[in-house]
């Protein structure tokens, strides 16, 4: 039986708690065997220019998850042409690993306007999708395709441009992320 593997994409700019229990909840009531953080290297929705070093990211990445059980730090998106559209990164990962069936994770702000992802019906078409709620963001439960399923998880009370400000204004947030993420944000001086 092929392992069933969850791509939560996202800059994490910073990783948070929030991220990590969402993609704790989403491994479990989805029944997949992983999920995989993958940090997005240049989000087409998303400005550049607040934006960490890909690497710097990715570091943060791996040190939240280095005790998690089931998550995994990936810079898949690294080595693909920019921006990171996910249709190319799902076709890339199949060939890539051709044994494991890719689920994506979607939160529910981003399925209201999935049709306007690129090559949206061939990903409809091609893979399973979770999505997950988030503030602000219904999704109607009756019109949904047959490979597409809602799990209820945590909603996010906190955000990466909160957590960006408060460093910047030089106010608590390390109760926020996990400590090693906070030991290298304060160490390198980020968000300043």
């Amino acid at each position: 039986m092929s392992r069933r593997i969850g791509l939560f994409g996202g800059t994490f700019n910073p990783i948070h708690h929030g991220h990590l229990r969402l993609a704790r909840a989403i491994q479990r009531r989805a029944g997949l065997d992983e999920v995989w953080l993958l940090v997005t290297p240049q989000n087409p929705w998303k400005e550049q220019h607040t934006l960490l070093a890909d690497d710097i990211r990715l570091q943060m990445v791996r040190a939240a998850t280095r005790r998690c059980r089931h998550l995994v730090a990936s810079d898949y998106e690294f080595h693909l042409p920019r921006p990171s559209y996910t249709w190319n990164t799902l076709q890339a990962l199949s060939v890539d690993y051709p044994d494991v069936e890719f689920v994506l994770l979607v939160g529910g702000d981003n399925w209201q306007r999935f049709p306007q992802w690129f090559r949206h019906e061939d990903i409809l078409e091609h893979y399973h999708i979770v999505v997950y709620p988030r503030s602000g963001s219904d999704v109607d439960m009756t019109s949904l395709p047959a490979n597409v399923q809602v799990v209820e998880a945590p909603l996010m009370d906190v955000s990466s441009t909160q957590i960006r400000q408060l460093v910047h204004d030089g106010l608590p947030y390390r109760h926020l992320v996990p400590a090693a993420v906070a030991d290298i944000i304060s160490r390198r001086r980020l968000y300043l």
